[in-house]
């Protein structure tokens, strides 16, 4: 971030960015705490992750606020123009994440009736990959560190493939025994949900990119230079 001598906007700008920062920290205590109680079937522990959710919104709100605020009194121009810019879409996809860590919750199932489908290691892995992702791109974003946020991009191929892998493994058991169909596609959601939490990481870590360099690296057909 460029040094200024308004020490208001400057305050401003370090504001939202900490605010940005809370709101990451918030949602990826999200989703490690739905996998949990996922796998713990913690029905009373969902119901908090439930609850959390609404400061995820407040948090949403707060920063959409802060951004015009800075827009309208300091008109930022390049790199600060940019990270406010970016600001604006980060805040949707830390909202989005947090929304998919609720839906987690409400697949809540028995170790018994989930342990027959064989797919808890790749969701357990495929969670603390996207978990690692939003982590990661919100450290890129705290140190406009673009070779971190294109590590976090390449890495949603793996959770897409987890996602592949997870989806074919139940399609499979549900056909083998249709009695789990109920429990079967809980599974898929969740898998599911934890998918598209990467994909906003990725959103995230292409925004890190177009706030530092200044490009748009969005719908790109050939690998990151």
């Amino acid at each position: 971030m460029l040094q200024h001598t308004n020490s208001r906007y400057e305050q401003d700008l370090a504001a939202l960015s900490e605010a940005l920062q809370h709101m990451g920290d918030l949602v990826c205590e999200q989703i490690g705490d739905a996998v949990r109680c996922l796998f713990a079937g913690d029905a009373k522990g969902a119901d908090v992750v439930a609850a959390r959710d609404v400061e995820v919104n407040r948090l949403d709100s707060e920063i959409d606020e802060r951004c015009v605020r800075v827009l309208a009194l300091h008109q930022p121009a390049a790199i600060d123009l940019r990270m406010i810019l970016a600001s604006l879409k980060i805040t949707t996809d830390l909202e989005r994440i947090g929304d998919q860590a609720v839906n987690i919750c409400a697949s809540l199932s028995d170790a018994a009736s989930r342990g027959a489908f064989g797919v808890d290691a790749d969701i357990e892995r495929m969670s603390a990959t996207a978990r690692a992702m939003v982590k990661n791109s919100l450290e890129a974003l705290a140190n406009g560190d673009c070779a971190l946020a294109k590590t976090v991009i390449e890495t949603d191929d793996e959770i897409d493939a987890l996602h592949r892998r997870v989806l074919q493994h139940l399609l499979n058991a549900m056909v083998e025994e249709p009695g789990g169909i109920g429990q079967g596609t809980k599974l898929v959601f969740v898998s599911r949900s934890l998918e598209k939490i990467a994909d906003h990481a990725t959103n995230i870590a292409e925004s890190v990119v177009f706030m530092v360099e200044g490009r748009d690296i969005r719908h790109r057909e050939r690998p990151l230079a």
